[in-house]
């Protein structure tokens, strides 16, 4: 779902151009949220226009490469064929970047939620060096832009995906833990000059790449990689709280005497359910993939199976406060607990039935993510994609 739309000031009459402007977002608006593809009859219905502005309008967005026409559809009754509008492919593009702990990304998205190109490099980012670290997605970006662009495609801007605290107002981040990064403002550090770039947290940025998917329009995204993040969705946007630093759930105390974790506390869910830490539990080392981790569940190796328990009595000890607090019905499990969901779903759905108020009346239902294994960057790309739709007059 798209931001709303700007609206003006009552005390100020709109100029004409203004009224065009909206209306434009509007006729793109219709055409991008519509489940099917829409003709103009079918424009002017749902918005409102008459017919002659919205053909108007619409042959501005196809000429500015923001929608695009199909084959013409034989009409039901007597009259010229309807021709069916799509948002646009190859033409206007998003890029999501991103900085991981064991990996750096960068992936182009075009209006149709294509990704028309993506590029992921392995690594190890514990207490790394920004300087060294952020100019090297930099390098990846420059290189996807330049592809894009000589393609024929126009590069709208990026998202920047970072594991920790972004304030959302300056886009500066506050401190990273797992990579042991803090009072940072990256964006210079990409060297990508004129081209701009947002930042925002990587799992708000994941939890948004899922509205895409069949899922309620309200709820709790969880990822967990090293860390665990958590996007809070409400009725398709995203919560973010006063400043931006909402969802921490990794940092949540399940136990007091816990083991210390990176954030200076004890006992936090990430000492329990973070994949490093179920790695330790299981006796893989730490690097190890998820899929290390499955093959020794499918061999029912005994060590494997007890750090599941409980990783996922961990995590259902931390939603169940969560659900309690604000009341959301539905979880969606992302990164590698979208992976391992099968053997944790017992126990965390007990803990959630034994621990919500409202579970015998109200079942929490857990859903795996849809996203892909790079939800972040996809959401990054879809967040610069949002801001071309919020402005169409911009681009055509």
């Amino acid at each position: 779902m798209l931001a709303d739309p700007q609206t003006a000031s009552p005390r100020s009459a709109a100029r004409q151009h203004t009224l065009r402007e909206r209306n434009l977002e509007l006729v793109a608006r219709a055409v991008f949220e519509a489940p099917e593809p829409l003709s103009r009859a079918d424009v002017a219905t749902s918005t409102g226009l008459a017919r002659a502005t919205v053909s108007t309008l619409v042959d501005r967005l196809v000429a500015g490469g923001l929608l695009a026409e199909l084959a013409p559809v034989s009409a039901q009754r007597a009259g010229r064929p309807a021709v069916p509008l799509v948002p646009a492919s190859r033409s206007v593009v998003g890029i999501g970047l991103e900085v991981n702990v064991d990996y750096l990304g960068a992936s182009v998205m075009d209006l149709t939620g294509e990704v028309v190109d993506e590029r992921v490099e392995p690594g190890a980012f514990h207490d790394s060096d920004p300087s060294v670290v952020l100019p090297r997605v930099g390098v990846l970006a420059r290189e996807l832009a330049a592809t894009a662009a000589a393609e024929g495609m126009r590069v709208a801007g990026a998202r920047l995906a970072l594991p920790g605290l972004v304030d959302a107002r300056s886009g500066l981040l506050r401190v990273a833990p797992n990579l042991g990064w803090s009072s940072l403002d990256p964006v210079p550090l990409l060297g990508l000059g004129d081209l701009h770039v947002g930042v925002a947290n990587e799992a708000k940025l994941a939890g948004l790449a899922e509205l895409t998917g069949d899922v309620a329009p309200s709820f709790l995204y969880v990822s967990a990689d090293v860390g665990i993040g958590a996007a809070i969705v409400v009725d398709g946007q995203l919560f973010l709280g006063e400043r931006g630093w909402n969802g921490e759930i990794g940092h949540v105390r399940v136990d007091p005497q816990g083991p210390r974790c990176g954030c200076g506390s004890f006992g936090c869910l990430e000492q329990y359910a973070g994949k490093e830490a179920v790695n330790r539990a299981a006796g893989l080392p730490l690097e190890s993939p998820v899929e290390a981790l499955v093959r020794a569940l499918e061999a029912r190796q005994p060590q494997a199976e007890a750090a599941l328990h409980r990783a996922g009595t961990a995590l259902g000890s931390a939603l169940a406060d969560f659900v309690n607090l604000v009341d959301v019905g539905t979880v969606v499990l992302g990164g590698a607990y979208t992976t391992l969901l099968p053997w944790m779903r017992d126990d965390v759905g007990g803990v959630l039935a034994d621990r919500v108020l409202s579970a015998p009346f109200s079942p929490v239902e857990l859903r795996p993510a849809v996203a892909g294994p790079y939800a972040a960057m996809a959401g990054g790309a879809r967040e610069v994609l949002r801001d071309v739709l919020a402005s169409p007059a911009d681009w055509v």
